[in-house]
Parts: structure tokens; C-alpha cells; sequence
């Protein structure tokens, strides 16, 4: 671990990311990023979603020969061959050989599973007794359970799942030099783990991967072997990542400023599926010191919000302060925790680029945070909320631990 990438009590403290200040929503105006490269930053509800479902806003643009640099040290979503950084068929072509697996019909299956791993892990937790740190007791094994499961990593180090992630997420934590090292490391097993698949095919994500990229050779052409290993690795860290990050810093309010919410959360799985909704929207993943927002470029002139973005010109949409949005979210927490949202939150995107694993990262949270409220009714932070030590230098931030005690 680097010496950013964790932020000790004895520093500064850094605000809980519910506590965080949104930029005002208004017309896009010029910002700029970490590198210096202008940009357009969008802040209002509206003008955001524009952005994530424009065609002539996109992502592959950002790699072209005349792009302006985006980021200092490259990390996983700087792939240029990555789904994530494809537009168009192309893209299309590459989200059809994996989305069957992440409908709300396929991810209803897992629902049964996903809750007997909460409750083994609560029943694990429990035992260890109060206090425990409810990151390595819970927050962090699950996602990693479950996507373990999915494409049949079972046994998968966890230390090395970590290590991996943080190089592929970092912004400052970590070198150049290292972000490549770990991230060939992490290419080398997951062409390990496609080529054992190719030869032992089983009922997993994996095989499903290579069956759906069979079938398009027959039809659409040959998906690469490059494609499908950042297909394998970008799934492993955005199966966990974001269920880990949303379900650290939901505890970390719920047990600090939402007292009052915990109670009616342990009371049916209604109320923990409209909590979910509000908290995605509210919470934000990280910071925006490192990205603004979710970035896209011009492909032609675009008026957004009555402001014309020219061809070439990139844009930063800020989606913490598009889910802020006073015209359409006039209540911030704890005032709406469970009403059903006025409209979309857009923490998973919106568009061709709409995250693929929404369904299960709800249904994971869901689960998560009402079982332990009605096993752990009690449950109270042990610790001040100025002491948690955050993982930091990343495009994500969480508590690394939270101590809790019941």
C-alpha cells in the first residue's frame, strides 16, 4: 500500500462522502482537469443524462490521435479497446456477448444464493463478536463472493483481487510503473482463466463469455483475445468495486447522521429496496478531485443546456451534482430515504454506457444492509467518524475498516 492511499486519523480527517459539497447545478461551463485539459463541466440532472445518451458525445473519441491528454497516470478506464472506451456497433457488439447475465431475470436466479451468503457472513461476523471491523467482516467479502460465484473464481486470494483493483482504479495512489506491473498481472490471469475455460467449459460468466464471442465470430466477426481479456478483468473489478464502495459509505451514514433510518430498514426488504435507490443517488462513489465526471468528447457541435459545445471539446458530467439537482431532488437525507426517487439517479450512467451490473449491485445492497439491520438492530460505529481511515488516491473512496460494535 502507498503512503496516499490510506488517510490515518492523525491527518487531516476527510468528510464522509454524504457530507460532501456538490458543484451548483447550472449551464456547462469551463473547467478544467488534473492535466490541465480544458473541459465542458455539466452539473444539471438534465443536461448530464444528455451527455450519457448523446451520440455525438462519446468515449473514443478521448483516445483519438488529436485527443488532449485526461489523465496523468493511466489506469484501467484508459483502455482504449475497452468496452468501456468503444461507441457504436462496435461497442453494442462487445455488451451482447456479456448482458445476458446481468438482466433483472438472470440476476432474480441469484437472489436466493446472494442472501445465504449475507447471512453466513453475518452468522461469521457475529461470532467473532463486538467490536469488528465490518469491512473485512462483511462490506468487502460479499461483492467479492458473489462475483467469485458468478464467473467461477472460487478460492480467489482476496489480497491479490485487492491489489489488482486499487492499481486499476488509481488516480494518485500508485505509479505509472506499478499501475502497468499489476495490471499485466492481472491480463496474465485472466488469460489464464479464459484458457482454461476454453478447455473445461462450465456453468459460469466466463464460459458464457466465450460461448456469446464463438457465436459472433460465426456472425458479427472475431472478438479479440485482448477484448475478452479487459471484458474478464473490467467485470472482476466492476463486480465488486462499487457494491463494496456504496456499502461502506451507506453504514458509515446510516450509523453516524441516519440513526433514525436504521430501525425501518430491518423491517421488510420494501423499504431496503427504496433506502437503496436513495442512497446510490446521494452518496457519491468518491471524490471529484482527481475526475469531475464521467468524460465524453464532441464528435460534432452540440448544444447542451443551452451552451454550444464545439466539435473536439471534451465534457465532464458531474453526476453527484446532477443526483443533487434541487429541481428534481428537492430533499436531501435523511427527508426522502425511502421514497421512491422522482426520477433516475444517474450513478450508474445512462445511455449505451449504462453500467451493466446495476441489477446486481442493488440486489447485493438491498439484502445487505436490511439483514444486518435485523440481525444487528443495535449496531453503532465504534469509533468517531473523524478517526475511519479511508482508502484514498483512488477513483473510488471507502473506509478501509469501520470498527462497529453492537
Amino acid at each position: 500500500m502507498s503512503v496516499e492511499h490510506s488517510h490515518r486519523a492523525s491527518e487531516s480527517p476527510l468528510v464522509p462522502l454524504h457530507c460532501l459539497r456538490h458543484a451548483e447545478p447550472g449551464p456547462p461551463r469551463p473547467a478544467a482537469l488534473p492535466t490541465g485539459t480544458p473541459v465542458w463541466l455539466v452539473t444539471r440532472h438534465a443536461d448530464v443524462r444528455q451527455v450519457l445518451t448523446d451520440p455525438r458525445l462519446n468515449r473514443s473519441l478521448l483516445y483519438a490521435a488529436d485527443a488532449p491528454p485526461i489523465s496523468e497516470i493511466p489506469n484501467l478506464l484508459d483502455d482504449p479497446g475497452s468496452m468501456l472506451n468503444l461507441d457504436g456497433t462496435e461497442h453494442q457488439r462487445l455488451r451482447r456477448t456479456v448482458q445476458r447475465a446481468f438482466t433483472p431475470r438472470a440476476i432474480a436466479r441469484w437472489r436466493p444464493w446472494v442472501a445465504s451468503v449475507v447471512d453466513g457472513l453475518l452468522d461469521e461476523l457475529i461470532d467473532r463478536g463486538s467490536p469488528a471491523d465490518v469491512v473485512s467482516g462483511y462490506t468487502r467479502p460479499l461483492p467479492v463472493a458473489v462475483i467469485s460465484r458468478l464467473m467461477g473464481l472460487d478460492g480467489l486470494d482476496l489480497k491479490r483481487l485487492g491489489h489488482w483493483s486499487d492499481h486499476a482504479l488509481s488516480a494518485t495512489a500508485y505509479s505509472a510503473e506499478a499501475i502497468r506491473e499489476a495490471m499485466a498481472e492481472f491480463g496474465r490471469f485472466a488469460a489464464e482463466l479464459i484458457a482454461e475455460r476454453r478447455a473445461d467449459p462450465g456453468d459460469d460468466l466466463v464460459s458464457g463469455l466465450l460461448l456469446a464471442a464463438d457465436e459472433a465470430r460465426d456472425g458479427e466477426g472475431a472478438i479479440a483475445q485482448t477484448q475478452l481479456v479487459s471484458l474478464v478483468v473490467g467485470l472482476v473489478v466492476a463486480g465488486h468495486e462499487t457494491t463494496m464502495t456504496t456499502l461502506g459509505n451507506a453504514l458509515v451514514y446510516l450509523l453516524a447522521d441516519g440513526r433514525e433510518a436504521w430501525l425501518r430498514l430491518a423491517t421488510d426488504e420494501e423499504n431496503a429496496c427504496a433506502a437503496t435507490e436513495q442512497l446510490l443517488r446521494a452518496i457519491p462513489l468518491g471524490d471529484t478531485a482527481a475526475l469531475p465526471g464521467l468524460l465524453r468528447r464532441a464528435a460534432e457541435d452540440v448544444e447542451i443546456g443551452g451552451v454550444l459545445i464545439p466539435a473536439g471539446g471534451v465534457v465532464a458530467a458531474d453526476v453527484g451534482a446532477a443526483n443533487h439537482d434541487p429541481q428534481v431532488y428537492p430533499h436531501s437525507l435523511p427527508a426522502d430515504l425511502f421514497a421512491p426517487l422522482a426520477a433516475p439517479g444517474l450513478t450508474f450512467g445512462a445511455g449505451p454506457h449504462h453500467c451493466l451490473g446495476a441489477w446486481l449491485a442493488r440486489m447485493e445492497l438491498e439484502l445487505a444492509l436490511h439483514r444486518l439491520a435485523r440481525r444487528l438492530p443495535g449496531l453503532r460505529l465504534a469509533d468517531p467518524v473523524e478517526e475511519i481511515d479511508w482508502r484514498q488516491g483512488l477513483l473510488t473512496r471507502s473506509p478501509l475498516s469501520l470498527r462497529v460494535a453492537w
